[in-house]
C-alpha cells in the first residue's frame, strides 16, 4: 500500500468493512487472534513518530505476526549505509512486509520496485498517509453510516500535510464533497484539480461542512515564514468553542495529532461531545490490522487464520 490514488473505491470499501471486523477483536477480553502467525513485520520508521508507530506494532501484535522495530539512530545508516542497502539486508533476514515512513515524499515507491517485501507506507514527506486516511474515513462513517454526499473540511497547514492528501484522494473517490480552508500561503497551488473547493474564511468553512478534519501547524517543515505569527493564526484559523456555536448544526471535529492546543484547536473543542478525536485512535488499529490482513494474510502459517 503506497497511497490510496492506486485503490478503487470498492477495494476502500473492503479495507474499511475489514476494520469493524478486526475492531471487534480489539472489543475481546482476549485482543489476539492467529491470524498473521508465521509472518515478520518491520517497522522502518527513519522519521520520528509517535502515534503511528504505536498503531502499527498493536495492530501486527494483535494478529500474532513477529515484530522487529528500526530506526535511523544508532543503526548502519548513521555510519553512511544507503537507505536501499540497509534495507536488501533487512529483507534478506528472511521478513514479508516494511511498514515505512520517511520526510521524503516516494521513499516507499522507491523501495517497492526493489525489494519483494511488501511495503506499506506510513507516512511519505507531504505525499501520502493512507491509513490515516482511512481511519479517518471510518471514523466519519462510523458517525455518518456512508461517506456519500458528506461535506469534510480539512482545515490548517494543507501545504505540508500527507493527512490532506491521502484524505483528499480517499473521500472524493467514496463519493464525499472537500473543503481546504487555511491561510492561502498553507494551500497548494493547483489543489483545486484534486476537485476540492478553498476558503480562506474557517467561518464560512463551519458554515459548508458537516465535519472539521483540523490539521496541525507543522512549524518543522517550514522553511520560511508563512504566516505572521501562532497568534495571528490562532485568531484566524484557530477552532473554537465560540466559532462553532454560529454553525447551523452541529460538527463533527477531527484532528490526526498531535494537537497544539490553542494555536489550531482550543481545549474545549478537543474534549467536546462533538470531538471523535480518541475515536479516531481506536480506529487506527483496526484499520491497520486490516490492510495487514489484506496484505500479508497470504504469508501467513498455514491454518493460523
Amino acid at each position: 500500500m503506497l497511497g490510496l490514488a492506486d485503490y478503487s473505491s470498492d477495494e476502500i470499501q473492503t479495507i474499511l468493512d475489514t476494520s469493524l471486523q478486526m475492531r471487534d477483536i480489539l472489543d475481546r477480553p482476549v485482543k489476539k487472534v492467529p491470524t498473521l502467525r508465521g509472518v515478520t513485520v518491520v517497522n522502518l520508521f527513519l522519521e520520528n513518530s509517535t502515534r503511528t508507530r504505536t498503531s502499527f506494532e498493536l495492530a501486527e501484535k494483535r494478529l500474532s505476526a513477529d515484530t522487529l522495530n528500526f530506526s535511523a539512530s544508532g543503526s548502519a545508516l548513521s555510519k553512511g549505509e544507503t537507505m536501499l542497502d540497509t534495507a536488501l539486508n533487512i529483507e534478506a533476514m528472511k521478513v514479508d512486509v516494511v511498514v515505512m515512513r520517511h520526510k521524503s515524499p516516494g521513499s516507499p515507491h522507491f523501495l517497492a520496485r526493489h525489494l519483494e517485501s511488501i511495503i506499506i507506507n506510513a507516512g511519505d514527506g507531504r505525499h501520502e498517509h493512507p491509513t490515516q486516511a482511512l481511519l479517518d474515513m471510518l471514523t466519519l462513517r462510523d458517525k455518518y453510516g456512508s461517506l456519500k454526499g458528506l461535506r469534510v473540511a480539512l482545515v490548517g497547514d494543507i501545504l505540508h500535510s500527507r493527512v490532506a492528501m491521502s484524505n483528499i484522494i480517499g473521500l472524493k473517490r467514496m463519493g464525499a464533497e472537500v473543503i481546504v480552508c487555511g491561510p492561502s500561503t498553507l494551500i497548494p497551488r493547483g489543489i483545486e484539480r484534486m476537485g476540492v473547493e478553498i476558503t480562506n474564511h474557517l467561518d464560512d468553512a463551519i458554515q459548508r461542512a458537516d465535519a472539521l478534519n483540523i490539521l496541525r501547524i507543522q512549524l518543522e517543515r517550514q522553511t520560511a515564514g508563512l504566516f505572521p505569527s501562532l497568534r495571528e493564526y490562532h485568531k484566524y484559523f484557530g477552532v473554537t468553542r465560540a466559532r462553532l456555536e454560529k454553525a447551523s448544526s452541529p460538527l463533527t471535529i477531527l484532528h490526526p495529532g498531535p494537537m497544539n492546543r490553542g494555536i489550531e484547536i482550543t481545549s474545549d473543542v478537543a474534549d467536546s461531545e462533538h470531538s471523535v478525536i480518541l475515536q479516531q485512535v481506536t480506529n487506527g488499529v483496526a484499520v491497520r490490522m486490516a490492510v495487514l490482513y489484506l496484505l500479508a494474510g497470504g504469508r501467513a502459517e498455514p491454518g493460523a487464520q
